[in-house]
């Protein structure tokens, strides 16, 4: 019935009853460890027998895991996107999470997750920002706000509860997008342990007794459909105020630790999960491939009047040039496995065609210059050094970036947003009118790249080349034209 009120989700609802032991405690329940590690531990739950809950705990005094708890821990989750050109569109109700804890609200019962039998993972994920150092924290006694300061003291009495067991550590596995995000965790929870002057013996049982992997974790996660909740609502017969939507594409690299592989069985689950001893060539990979992917197509495709990814990619031109600059200039120079390259790029393209979800170019074009730099200059530089001749496309590119940089193109204002140095500096440059002008001072610019590209032998010439196409031909043409040039 249409107007039928719809009961709240629940696990007699539903016929999820089982109760399953504490293997998990997360720090952080908001939309991406939702759409990522309780999914992945849900799955591995009812695919690979892993039977393992999650205690969900609050990170801010602001959140509200009383609104899973009203659920019974339960949510909806929708998987939407593109696997090897099909769309994929899926739900499913996600019960691996058995408790939520609010612990500026309930401290004991967070206190008390210490003396889990079971408990072996902890997971996280409390933004970039999250893990850090605050010694303005100077007391035990908690709750803390910060959470390298939460992790200590629930390991602290975890280490008191078992009399230093051996076999009471955990394998600690956090998300947060810094970069060996495990180590700077335990290294500030050490700092915490001498700050409060606990006992010698339990920094020794950190750093012996307990793991900690480092991550990579890749996975958009817009969360609760705000936007469109209706549509959504309308494929469910209960209520679900906490439902999420996730991209169909999931990548998690640990590094490993203590056999992980042997205590969580990823290889059962049909996911890239992979648990390597070295996470950095997946980082590389990952820059080079996703974000350079993102960095190198955006001013030729917004010069094209290309709004967002989707756009682009499907666009003859500028799809081409991307997946050509991908596999003919940036793989070569990461030194990876050709065939994990290629199908690493694949995915990306089938993420940036993702028809529910509009990624618009203006964002990606945030610290255009910084990120060009980060995630493109080093396969150019590479290939150069490689090949001892210039890449082409990735050479268009950053013609096309110094274009993006007037700030007009024909009657159409571009996007830009960048640091106003920056802004500053290419409006005094194209003041100039002469190409080769332009292209010298752009290229020498080390505030720019770090380095000053006018001694890359005939980058100059070519890029100021390019600029004279691009603004007497349009990009398409301009592109084929500087091709033909130097073929």
């Amino acid at each position: 019935m249409e107007n039928q009120i719809k009961q709240k989700l629940n696990r007699e609802l539903i016929g999820s009853q089982e109760k399953l032991p504490i293997k998990i405690i997360q720090f952080g329940g908001g939309n991406f460890m939702r759409g990522f590690t309780d999914y992945v531990i849900d799955k591995l739950n009812k695919e690979a027998g892993f039977n393992a809950g999650i205690v969900n705990v609050q990170p801010t005094a602001g959140g509200s895991v009383h609104k899973l708890e009203e659920q019974d821990n339960l949510y909806t989750l929708f998987s939407r996107g593109i696997k090897k050109g099909e769309i994929v569109d899926t739900k499913q109700v996600i019960s691996a999470i058995q408790k939520s804890i609010n612990p500026y609200t309930n401290y004991n019962e967070f206190l008390a997750l210490a003396k889990e039998q079971e408990l072996e993972f902890i997971f996280s994920n409390t933004t970039e920002t999250g893990i850090a150092y605050d010694e303005s924290e100077n007391d035990y006694i908690g709750p803390h706000k910060n959470f390298p300061a939460k992790l200590t003291v629930l390991l602290y009495e975890r280490f008191k509860h078992f009399n230093g067991a051996t076999d009471k550590g955990v394998r600690i596995i956090p998300c947060e997008l810094i970069e060996d995000n495990a180590f700077a965790l335990r290294d500030m929870m050490l700092k915490y342990a001498r700050l409060w002057n606990l006992d010698a013996d339990f920094a020794q049982w950190i750093n012996q007794n307990n793991y900690f992997h480092n991550t990579l974790v890749d996975r958009i996660v817009p969360g609760y459909p705000k936007d469109d909740a209706e549509s959504y609502e309308d494929q469910l017969d209960y209520e679900d105020q906490m439902m999420v939507v996730s991209e169909t594409f999931l990548l998690w690299v640990i590094q490993d630790a203590g056999n992980l592989k042997e205590r969580i069985p990823f290889a059962q689950i049909n996911e890239q999960i992979l648990v390597v001893d070295d996470i950095q060539p997946y980082r590389l990979r990952k820059v080079r491939i996703l974000n350079g992917g993102h960095t190198l197509m955006l001013a030729p495709a917004v010069l094209s009047g290309k709004e967002t990814v989707k756009e682009s990619i499907d666009d003859a031109f500028i799809g081409k040039f991307l997946s050509e600059t991908i596999f003919n200039e940036v793989n070569p120079t990461l030194g990876l496995d050709e065939t994990e390259l290629k199908d690493f790029a694949e995915e990306v393209f089938d993420r940036f065609r993702n028809p529910f979800i509009k990624h618009y170019q203006a964002s990606i074009a945030l610290y255009f210059v910084s990120k060009f730099k980060v995630r493109i200059l080093p396969s150019l530089l590479g290939y150069v050094e490689i090949n001892k001749k210039l890449p082409l496309n990735l050479v268009f590119s950053l013609a096309s970036l110094i274009r993006f940089y007037q700030g007009n193109f024909g009657e159409k204002s571009l996007p830009i947003n960048d640091e106003e140095s920056i802004v500053a500096k290419f409006k005094e440059i194209w003041t100039n009118e002469d190409y080769g002008k332009v292209a010298e001072l752009s290229l020498s610019e080390t505030a720019f790249w770090d380095t000053d590209l006018t001694q890359v032998d005939g980058l100059k010439n070519a890029v100021a080349k390019a600029l004279w196409e691009i603004d007497h031909n349009g990009v398409e043409t301009a592109y084929y034209n500087f091709i033909q040039l130097y073929s």
